[in-house]
């Protein structure tokens, strides 16, 4: 390993350790880099690499920092390869996609509350006026985003997150405008919350994973990387 990546490990190390802790100021950087037996350009070097993926907050003139640690903030990095995406990394990550949502529905169902059933009850309703396809992503993001939540367990809702950017459901709600699918994937929420509703795990899981994949479905057939012999791959019938 080089000495950069000996820094990286060290101070990995440290947080683990309990050493650092999110809002925790590093030694300064002499103390620092003799103590990890590092050169001060390796240490910069190891601080610049940890920083691009927000464990580290460099605050000129004040020093480095330990950033909150959230998942939210961790995961950003994902969050730029999610948008710049190609076809078949964006199939690959609906894989993905389709079992944390599924797992999230099931937990949802089993803690549902009053309020998350009004509160999704809310955002269906509100859907029956979308306009335009920044509606569809809004309605679609808050509904998926609340399910999520509900699973209280918060690496699963930044994953999610972070594999439905605005970028990719605006794709997805675009081509399912002009394949006539809306009212099918609307209806397919309505059954998801009737069995969250009834406190059905199963149900929702099953639900919620038949939905995502049918999104899946109709990524392959529209990037042309279907097999039609594959019968878990033909496109969804969108009645167009």
């Amino acid at each position: 390993m080089s000495q950069t990546d000996n820094a990286i490990a060290a101070i990995k190390g440290m947080i683990q350790a309990g050493e650092l802790h999110p809002g925790d100021r590093l030694p300064p950087e002499r103390e620092l880099g003799e103590r990890l037996g590092v050169s001060r350009n390796s240490l910069r070097e190891a601080v610049k690499s940890l920083e691009t993926i927000n464990v580290l907050s460099v605050r000129r003139g004040d020093g480095t920092y330990v950033t909150s640690l959230e998942p939210t903030l961790l995961l950003e990095g994902i969050s730029f390869l999610v948008d710049i995406h190609d076809d078949a990394t964006l199939i690959e990550m609906f894989g993905v996609r389709r079992v944390l949502e599924a797992a999230a529905a099931r937990a949802a169902a089993t803690r549902a509350t009053p309020a998350l059933v009004t509160r999704l009850e809310e955002i269906l309703e509100s859907s029956r006026g979308a306009e335009s396809v920044d509606d569809l992503v809004e309605h679609d993001t808050v509904f998926h985003r609340e399910i999520a939540s509900a699973a209280r367990n918060r690496y699963l809702s930044g994953m999610l997150d972070t594999l439905s950017s605005s970028t990719v459901r605006a794709r997805v709600w675009r081509g399912l405008s002009q394949g006539g699918a809306v009212e099918r994937t609307l209806a397919e929420h309505r059954a998801i919350l009737d069995a969250i509703r009834a406190g059905d795990a199963d149900l929702a899981s099953a639900l919620m994973t038949t939905h995502i994949a049918g999104v899946e479905t109709w990524l392959r057939g529209a990037a042309g990387r279907w097999d039609p012999e594959d019968p878990r791959e033909r496109p969804v019938d969108d009645g167009s």
